[in-house]
């Protein structure tokens, strides 16, 4: 197919009128979009929710076991009594 044919096609095709569409597709569509929307917000809010919960717990950790400190010497007995 030549250029000057896919052009006129494209042409024809761009002319005709577009087929109906249905009157409630629209609203399908819109409550659809709502709905997606309610969905990806409440995620967000859970992960975000999530992530402080694991924040927290976290340095409530850290703050008790304290893994920065080194652990007493277990293996050399202590000198007393000279």
């Amino acid at each position: 197919m030549s250029r000057v044919n896919r052009e006129a096609a494209v042409r024809r095709m761009l002319e005709r009128t577009p087929p109906p569409v249905p009157p409630e597709l629209h609203a399908d569509a819109v409550r659809r979009g709502q709905r997606l929307l309610r969905r990806r917000n409440a995620a967000r809010r859970v992960l975000w929710v999530l992530l402080c919960a694991a924040s927290v717990a976290f340095l409530v950790w850290a703050l008790t076991a304290r893994p920065w400190v080194e652990p007493p010497s277990e293996t050399t007995p202590p000198l007393t009594g000279w």
